[in-house]
């Protein structure tokens, strides 16, 4: 480990490991999307389904999508570290659409696809600004609009809503 790298330890008690679980079981994600204050949830559309393992040609949906109008402000839903641009896509027909987030905080670890950070990096307090939804209709017209959450590890989001 060189001199600017640190290596963090920590042993848990099986009490302290239970304690843990509970307190990223408590977190619930606040408001993502301007106008909506709920986090509705994408259902069903000619696009397919916005639940946590739903069916993607082959492959499973690995995250939840939250309903958020093209050109919405995209908030923080609890205080949030933001750790980095995200690039959704390989595909150049879905540049418009290609640009999400990494964040962490109250001890989980998310990326929310489909916005335009207004900032890469620092913090940002529960219900600031972090961006802007991308303007999805223009790569997938009469899809529900929507913020697509999938935690780091991915694993279902859904518990935090």
């Amino acid at each position: 480990i060189s001199s600017a790298m640190h290596l963090f330890i920590t042993v848990l008690t099986p009490t302290q490991l239970i304690t843990l679980l509970w307190v990223c079981d408590a977190v619930k994600f606040g408001q993502l999307c301007s106008g909506n204050p709920s986090n509705s949830r994408r259902t069903s559309d000619g696009w397919g389904q916005g639940h946590y393992g739903a069916g993607r040609g082959g492959r499973l949906h690995e995250g939840l999508d939250i309903k958020c109008s093209d050109g919405s402000t995209v908030f923080a839903p609890f205080d949030v570290t933001l750790n980095g641009k995200l690039t959704v896509y390989t595909d150049p027909s879905k540049a418009a659409i290609n640009e999400g987030i990494n964040l962490s905080g109250e001890g989980l670890c998310f990326k929310l696809f489909y916005v335009r950070p207004d900032r890469t990096s620092g913090r940002v307090r529960k219900g600031e600004r972090i961006g802007t939804m991308l303007p999805m209709q223009r790569v997938y017209p009469g899809i529900t609009s929507h913020v697509h959450v999938q935690m780091c590890d991915k694993s279902d989001p859904t518990r935090y809503f």
